[in-house]
């Protein structure tokens, strides 16, 4: 899924001229097969600009962060085909209503609109009421979930054709597989798990396939959630039944099948299957989930604190107002970067206002949210945290330099850190002992999460749903130990604790928490690292795979 600040820097969404949706348009838009990272450019920038969205059920939810209107679900699954008939034609009557209401509209499917999604059906009916619409392509599911499954539709020695068949055809009948008889290559049937045992069958009654061609069944596929199972086609029905796989899946026939031994890849993942809890603020949170969904695991974002206002915000407006009277400005996480420059823009100024100050910045991560607003830092150390960058600070020499004129002409060598109300204090003690006049600058003060928040997340552990904690900060660490309380040890139980870097364990450990493993390089890339390599890299997943 490309990300709302993703979509400004590429000239995407509603501010670009004529790029996002139009007023009194409706967009039929393919959403993918389920992994949000495989969705268009264009269903993003349409997502990002709808003024309401009408999604199937399937929908990842993330597909959905970067909408800014309305977004409701319209989904319809289950079998009774009178109800699903009734509720198709209220969406497109909806569609055609919103649509004259000088609304942008998109239709949010999966897969690909005009791949058994009923996309034609809606697309006509805006036809008939004069509403102009556009159809967004999708990647379809059959194409992504065998790829995902490492099985190659096609292979010049193996098959040469593919025929895609819907289990169901209108009105719920069965499709009738004699119509294949004699049609060489792979066949990928969608919609037919409730109906697996039959489809079989006919395939080989009356479709004449060998029973002993392979076979797979890719449930959820492109998701953390993907399973798969191969085997022969007069067994492979009764394999799946054992497995319980259901809907949503793909029936895959073919010698291709028999590739997926070579290119299996996505579950071949160490975080493959595993749903990783994410604590970073919600406003940090979207980027490291797509980095967990990229790494094959699926990302659950419980934010172990919310960042809010300092409780003297009109402190933080006047330094920043007043920021090129400083020779130094240090930052010290992305958030105190955000928060400086909110105040910044609130008084009318932008990057120019820090004029000849030199700029550090505790690490890679900062460095990079101060580089999208137009600062490259001066200094950045190689070891992030406050000891680390304090030496880098007095180590470089154009301030080592400065700082010695100063104290020759009894002048001030002023520093701004504009951080969180609560951080540690060595950063400070260590420039002010050197001689720096130091003004420390709450610009947020973090908060932790709510008791409902708490509740949720021990719930889902204590249901088994989560593998994988990242703590990020010691406010993270500070914060999940509230919230789980005495009963850490027995909710974590089996829970890989992985902290971002040696004060984040220290935080963690103090409290009580079994830390598994520390990254190496404190950097969410880094992190990320250190969890792979604690899990095994390169190691196999077959408790979510059967080889038959």
């Amino acid at each position: 899924m490309i990300s709302e600040k993703e979509s400004e820097q590429a000239g995407l969404g509603q501010g670009s001229e004529g790029v996002g949706a139009r007023p009194g348009t409706v967009y039929l838009v393919g959403g993918g097969p389920g992994d949000p990272g495989l969705v268009t450019v264009r269903g993003a920038e349409l997502i990002a600009s709808a003024d309401v969205i009408l999604h199937d059920e399937l929908v990842h939810p993330a597909l959905l962060e970067g909408a800014r209107g309305e977004v409701r679900s319209v989904g319809k699954r289950g079998g009774d085909q009178a109800s699903k008939q009734a509720k198709q034609e209220a969406i497109s009557a909806e569609l055609v209503a919103l649509a004259k209401k000088n609304l942008r509209v998109v239709r949010l499917k999966g897969g690909d609109p005009f791949l058994f999604g009923r996309g034609s059906e809606e697309a006509l009916s805006l036809a008939a009421a004069g509403v102009p619409f556009e159809i967004v392509p999708g990647v379809c599911s059959p194409l992504a979930a065998a790829a995902y499954a490492g099985i190659s539709l096609t292979h010049r020695e193996l098959a040469s054709s593919v025929t895609l068949v819907s289990g169901t055809v209108q009105g719920g009948a069965p499709f009738a597989f004699r119509e294949l008889l004699g049609i060489k290559g792979t066949i990928c049937v969608l919609m037919g798990m409730h109906d697996i045992e039959r489809i079989t069958a006919e395939l080989i009654q009356e479709a004449g396939r060998d029973p002993a061609t392979p076979a797979a069944v890719v449930q959820w596929g492109t998701r953390a959630e993907q399973r798969v199972i191969t085997g022969r086609l007069d067994e492979i029905a009764a394999a799946a039944r054992v497995e319980k796989l259901g809907s949503p899946a793909l029936i895959v026939v073919g010698e291709v099948v028999s590739l997926r031994s070579g290119l299996r890849w996505f579950d071949r993942w160490p975080l493959f299957g595993k749903r990783v809890l994410i604590t970073r603020p919600r406003n940090q949170a979207g980027g490291l989930a797509r980095l967990v969904r990229r790494r094959g695991g699926e990302a659950v974002i419980w934010p172990a604190i919310a960042i809010g206002p300092p409780p003297d915000p009109a402190l933080a407006a006047r330094e920043a107002r007043s920021v090129g009277r400083y020779d130094l400005v240090v930052f010290t996480s992305e958030n105190g970067v955000s928060r400086f420059f909110e105040e910044l823009s609130s008084a009318g100024l932008d990057a120019r206002a820090l004029g000849r100050c030199c700029v550090a910045a505790i690490g890679p991560g900062t460095a990079a949210s101060l580089r999208g607003r137009g600062i490259v830092a001066d200094i950045v150390p190689g070891v992030y945290r406050g000891e680390a960058l304090a030496d880098a600070i007095l180590a470089d020499p154009v301030v080592a330099s400065e700082l010695a004129a100063r104290s020759s002409s009894g002048s001030p060598f002023r520093v701004l850190i504009p951080r969180a109300l609560v951080a540690r204090e060595i950063l400070a003690e260590r420039l002010r002992a050197a001689g720096c006049e130091v003004a420390v600058v709450p610009v947020y003060e973090t908060r932790p999460a709510s008791p409902e928040a708490q509740a949720e997340l021990r719930r889902r552990l204590r249901e088994g749903g989560v593998g994988v904690v990242l703590l990020t900060s010691s406010s993270t660490a500070d914060s999940l130990s509230d919230a789980l309380g005495a009963e850490a040890p027995d909710l974590l139980r089996g829970v890989v604790v992985a902290s971002i870097g040696p004060i984040t364990t220290a935080t963690a450990e103090k409290r009580g928490l079994l830390v598994s493993v520390t990254a190496e390089e404190s950097t969410v890339t880094g992190l990320l690292d250190a969890v792979e390599k604690h899990l095994g890299l390169g190691s196999s997943r077959e408790r979510s795979n059967l080889q038959l």
